[in-house]
Formats: C-alpha cells, sequence, structure tokens
C-alpha cells in the first residue's frame, strides 16, 4: 500500500511536467492519439470492443482522434497504466472500486466485494446511481483519473483451479491469484484461501509450476489465457458481477476540448454496448469449449453457494475496511435495488 502511495504521490509531483509535454505533442499535429492498455489478450470480448471503439472514434472524429492498442499488458500493469495516467500520460485502461480503494477512494472497493450483487441488473443499477456519480467526482479529484465508461460488462468472475473445489473448506489454503489490490485479497481470505496478488501475464507460468493452485477472473479471459491448459477445475461461483470502468487522466481529459469530451464518451459507450453483446453470447460456447477441453465445470449446488455467501458476508465487517463511510454497505444495497 505504502509503494502505491508513493508512486501516485511522484506521478502527481510530476503530472504538470508531463502533461504539458503531452498537450504539446497533441497540438502540434492536431490530433489526439491515446493509447489503450490492458491485461487482456488479442480476441477476448474486452480487446474487441477496443476495436470497434478505434474504428468508432476515428470515424466520428473525423481522424483527429485515434485510439492505439496495447493488449497483453505491453504498457505494464494496470497499475503501471494508471500510474501513466496520473502523471499526465495520455494513457487509458479498464479498471474498477478494488483499485480506486487502493487508490484513496476507499468507499468505491465495495462494489467489488464477494458475492455483493445477485444479478448484472443490479450491478448496473449501481452504476447508474447518484451514489456512484459521486463517488466518481471523487476518483477524479482524489485519484486523478476520470471514469469515461461505466458500462463495459467484463463477465462474472469464476474460479479455475488445478484441484477441485467441492465445498467451501476447499479454499483453505489454496493459492489463489487474484489482481493487485486488497479488496480482492480480502475478498478470497474471507474464504480461507491464500491469495496471491500478481500481473495476469504472470499466472499461466505460475499454474504451470505450482506456486499457485488457481485464478480467477471472467470466462473469456480463463479461456483466452489458456490457463485451463495447466488448470483443469472450473467452478462457476460468480462471486462478483464485474462491470469495469474505462479510466483516463484527470489531466489528458480536461486537455480536451468539450467536443472531444463528448467523442471519447460516447464512442467508449457504443463500443461497450457492442463488446456487452459479446460477452452474453460467448458464455455458453466458452463453458462448452472448457468440458470439450478436459476441464471439469461444477455449478456449484443452491446449498454450496449459500455458504459461500454466508462464508463471505464477513468481508463487509473487516476491520480493514474501517474507513468506508458508516452505513455504506446499506447504503449501497438501497441504491441497487
Amino acid at each position: 500500500m505504502k509503494n502505491i502511495a508513493l508512486r501516485t504521490a511522484v506521478a502527481v509531483c510530476v503530472a504538470g511536467v508531463l502533461s504539458l509535454g503531452a498537450m504539446a505533442t497533441a497540438s502540434a499535429d492536431d490530433t489526439i492519439v491515446l493509447r489503450v492498455g490492458y491485461g487482456n489478450n488479442p480476441g477476448e470480448p474486452f480487446d474487441l470492443g477496443c476495436h470497434k471503439w478505434q474504428e468508432l472514434i476515428e470515424q466520428r472524429s473525423g481522424g483527429k482522434m485515434k485510439i492505439e492498442l496495447y493488449p497483453s499488458s505491453q504498457l505494464g500493469s494496470k497499475d503501471d497504466v494508471m500510474d501513466q495516467m496520473v502523471a499526465g500520460e495520455p494513457v487509458c485502461t479498464l479498471t474498477d472500486g478494488a483499485f480506486f480503494y487502493d487508490r484513496g477512494v476507499k468507499d468505491m472497493g465495495i462494489v467489488f466485494g464477494p458475492y455483493l450483487f445477485d444479478t448484472w441488473e443490479q450491478a448496473f443499477k449501481l452504476n447508474d446511481s447518484q451514489w456512484f456519480k459521486d463517488q466518481a467526482k471523487l476518483v477524479a479529484e482524489k485519484a486523478h483519473l476520470q471514469i469515461i465508461g461505466a458500462d463495459w460488462k467484463y463477465g462474472a468472475r469464476h474460479t479455475l483451479t488445478t484441484k477441485p473445489v467441492n465445498k467451501v473448506e476447499d479454499f483453505k489454503g489454496m493459492k489463489v491469484r487474484v489482481p493487485t489490490n486488497n479488496i480482492q485479497v480480502k475478498g478470497f481470505e474471507v474464504l480461507g484461501a491464500t491469495p496471491t496478488p500478481m500481473a495476469l501475464g504472470e499466472v499461466y507460468t505460475s499454474l504451470q509450476q505450482g506456486t499457485i493452485d488457481g485464478v480467477e477472473n471472467p470466462l473469456a479471459v480463463l479461456y483466452n489465457g489458456k490457463f485451463h491448459e495447466v488448470a483443469k477445475y472450473l467452478l462457476l461461483d460468480g462471486h462478483v458481477f464485474n462491470i469495469t470502468n474505462i479510466v483516463v487522466g484527470t489531466d489528458f481529459y480536461n486537455s480536451l476540448t468539450d467536443e472531444q469530451k463528448k467523442i471519447l464518451v460516447e464512442t467508449c459507450h457504443e463500443a461497450a454496448m457492442y463488446q456487452n453483446k459479446i460477452v452474453e453470447d460467448s458464455e455458453a460456447d466458452i463453458i462448452a469449449k472448457f468440458k470439450a477441453e478436459g476441464v471439469t465445470v461444477l455449478d456449484p449446488s443452491a446449498e454450496f453457494k449459500k455458504s459461500l455467501v454466508e462464508t463471505s458476508k464477513k468481508f463487509y465487517t473487516l476491520p480493514d475496511f474501517k474507513d468506508w463511510t458508516p452505513g455504506l454497505y446499506d447504503t449501497v444495497k438501497k441504491a441497487m435495488n
């Protein structure tokens, strides 16, 4: 946590110099170029959505706004890319409340809490609520990140492991890869697992070598990462209904004209609708592919799912999150229902 805070503080200090340089570069040829970096591999729904966004923004702007795509963590980890944003660079990535929590907007962390949502409708309703809008303002002010899209359906997050998980107790001691944020670490700790934060690009080798026992992510990410070649048990636990946020740095965003901001946000939304349809249409096919390639797929029984939900409830009262606004859980539940 201290390293993240230090990196962010340093980035803020140099933001003025770097952002002026980035703006000067953009104005020199009158073309805005935004670099979008993400850990997803080519061909995944998010990557396909980004290609659509690339096409839409160039069309709408008459070629005056362009997107360059950097899949497979080519620009670094999610935290690396966000640090670049804070420093004024014209870069973009996908992120979520768990990372916003680590960057000072504490209440946003709850949206990535385990089993918070029962349905996608609840998740989308929360993102459209006044509570979320107020939090987004804090993200811009405190984390220096501007949310330009909050409607990309990343997918329900499931767990792929090297050993079967048939009951909550099977998680005990299991080393599960999670993204590099505190919320998801604690979300798996309450199940008895040993969460292991690491970049997505390190997962395949770590599973192969036995450094970790599992990885959680949406189905498309798990399949396209080929993790099932070295981990043969898929638990459809749906511990998070993951709507991802598309973010740029506030310095970059504020350097745009009102018309450029409108094009950026509207094309991001259009690309989200395109990507969401791909996610919805692909999930049954991906599960069938997992099964065809030797993966044991477990859809937990109602009893097992209830035990997962009940065990995870203590997450929302952990002393680690005493910095949440009092009554936050009830506030968020009211906003989504």
